[in-house]
């Protein structure tokens, strides 16, 4: 009754930003941003969630692509679905080229009528260092419209650290969301719940065995003993996973 009543409140992702003080997200994965991912972080706090990027050409073209790319429910609300346009690699050398005068190009982006901006705070020669919460605090203070944090989330506190510091009104996860799914919910590492929630929703879904597997290594990572997730890693069948969930937890 909770979960139909949150769906039917909050339709739009603009929206969010108008009831709440901060929004949690789920950022957008290739490969695991799929349907089923979304309906289990939702069930754990997470307010907005994105699909993978989807190549626009095929996605118009072809309609095997869009039942395959492009799967939802009522319940997949709020959602944004990531398009990939055929001239890609012009906007990516554009943002690379303007990247040292960022917080003008966020301006130029609200002026051509972004509705929100999601800012990760490092370049890419960054990659690995810790995110640069003075930029992202640079944008935010410089627009009107809604900014999204994203990078060094593992944790709700962490979300209302970079909030305080930044002023941003909502933060992005991903390999967060993929360690620990109920992250929103305030947990600290993936409850054995939610561990039972993706199994259920996987299994009802038909979700593809290498995603239900890979979903369960990372969301399991911090419980096993090395031993036990080299053992783990390398089950091959969704049947040797369920039997192995059975005999340690009970699943």
């Amino acid at each position: 009754m909770v979960e139909e009543a949150r769906a039917t409140m909050y339709k739009k992702p603009l929206d969010l930003f108008k009831n709440k003080e901060l929004v949690t997200i789920c950022a957008p994965m290739v490969r695991y941003s799929k349907l089923a991912f979304r309906s289990l972080v939702r069930k754990y706090g997470c307010d907005l969630c994105f699909t993978p990027m989807i190549l626009s050409e095929c996605f118009v073209q072809s309609v095997k692509a869009r039942h395959s790319d492009f799967t939802t429910s009522k319940e997949d609300r709020p959602l944004v679905v990531q398009f990939a346009a055929s001239k890609g690699e012009d906007w990516a050398e554009a943002t690379r080229l303007i990247a040292p005068h960022t917080v003008d190009f966020a301006r130029q982006m609200e002026a051509a009528g972004a509705s929100f901006i999601t800012v990760h705070g490092r370049t890419q020669e960054q990659r690995g260092d810790p995110v640069c919460l003075e930029a992202i605090a640079d944008i935010k203070s410089a627009l009107q419209i809604p900014v999204i944090a994203n990078g060094d989330i593992r944790s709700m506190d962490d979300a209302h650290q970079i909030q305080k510091i930044t002023g941003v009104n909502g933060v992005m996860a991903a390999r967060g969301m993929l360690e620990n799914p109920a992250m929103y919910a305030g947990y600290k590492t993936t409850p054995l719940e939610c561990v039972k929630d993706w199994v259920n929703i996987a299994l009802s879904t038909g979700t593809h065995f290498t995603c239900f597997h890979h979903h369960l290594i990372y969301m399991m990572e911090k419980s096993l003993t090395r031993a036990e997730r080299r053992y783990f890693n390398v089950l091959g069948s969704t049947s040797g996973v369920l039997t192995y969930l059975t005999e340690k937890y009970m699943v």
